[in-house]
């Protein structure tokens, strides 16, 4: 079966219910949301989360938490030179984890940090001395971290499958451990997603391994192979286009893997409804950012 689905807000007073409501609004049977706004790290208590409604609501409707995931805002660091931040990232990061927890869900999508101090293998070492804290932390919790695998921008640690690689040989418990695949981020690292996929996942396979993947960002990019800047485009309409992420997304070796678009939205809607509806048809729309927009 198909995993399919979208980033979906959860805020308000609907909190995880509203995340459910809106992916149901998109015919999606998978979703990935932040458990408070990316940007910070600001959070409502766990009771206030709607928990036990979105639940109820799923169940209603047949999802299955096993395709929900989380994703950690992006301003954490566990590779900060500064010991203080570390620290504070760890701390946060493992409440995280008991949130996703409490919800039922199972896995926590996390970019892997930066090297902001400059040396990259220090930082590698400060990020799985996190990792190792944080899965510590939360003994007898059964929510995998899933590493980002990242577009090069800046400093950012997990732009080579080799470094994805290293972090998990550093951590200790490897069944807490997964990989979220990004079809931008990895193009824009310079691996040819476009001209040469399935040569992408033997090297994965041959470095990391295949089975290391447990959920795929599907993006298209605004730029081309290399370019180490991280812009998402819309399904189809980007670089690496619409047959080469069709083909992604129903390639056999993934088939059991959730798969979750981050597209950007047009004119202030969301695509996901109508990227999904494409996706499932095979068919490329090229009016489907007018016929957002219009919406």
């Amino acid at each position: 079966m198909l995993k399919i689905g979208s980033h979906v807000s959860m805020s308000g007073d609907d909190m995880f219910l509203g995340s459910v409501k809106e992916a149901i609004s998109y015919n999606a049977n998978s979703f990935m949301i932040y458990t408070g706004a990316p940007q910070n790290t600001r959070r409502r208590p766990i009771d206030e989360l709607k928990i036990k409604e979105a639940h109820e609501l799923m169940e209603e409707h047949g999802l299955s938490l096993d395709n929900v995931v989380v994703h950690a805002p992006y301003i954490i660091n566990l590779g900060n030179p500064d010991p203080e931040k570390r620290a504070f990232a760890v701390n946060f990061l493992t409440d995280e984890v008991k949130r996703t927890h409490a919800m039922g869900i199972k896995q926590m999508v996390l970019h892997p940090g930066n090297a902001t101090g400059g040396n990259r293998e220090e930082a590698i070492n400060w990020i799985a001395e996190g990792l190792n804290e944080i899965i510590n932390n939360t003994k007898g919790i059964d929510v995998k971290i899933a590493l980002e695998t990242m577009a090069g921008k800046g400093t950012e640690v997990g732009r080579t499958f080799e470094e994805i690689r290293q972090l998990i040989d550093l951590v200790q418990d490897k069944d807490r451990m997964g990989v979220c695949f990004d079809t931008c981020h990895t193009s824009d690292a310079n691996y040819p997603i476009k001209d040469d996929f399935e040569g992408v996942l033997d090297e994965f396979d041959k470095v990391v391994g295949l089975e290391w993947i447990t959920v795929m960002h599907i993006n298209d990019s605004k730029n081309e192979q290399g370019a180490a800047k991280d812009r998402h485009e819309n399904f189809g309409f980007g670089h690496l286009g619409f047959d080469t992420l069709i083909n992604v997304i129903y390639n056999p070796r993934l088939k059991d893997i959730p798969k979750i678009l981050e597209t950007p939205y047009v004119e202030g809607k969301p695509p996901y409804k109508h990227e999904i509806e494409m996706i499932r048809n095979k068919e490329f729309n090229p009016d489907l950012k007018e016929i957002i927009a219009n919406s």
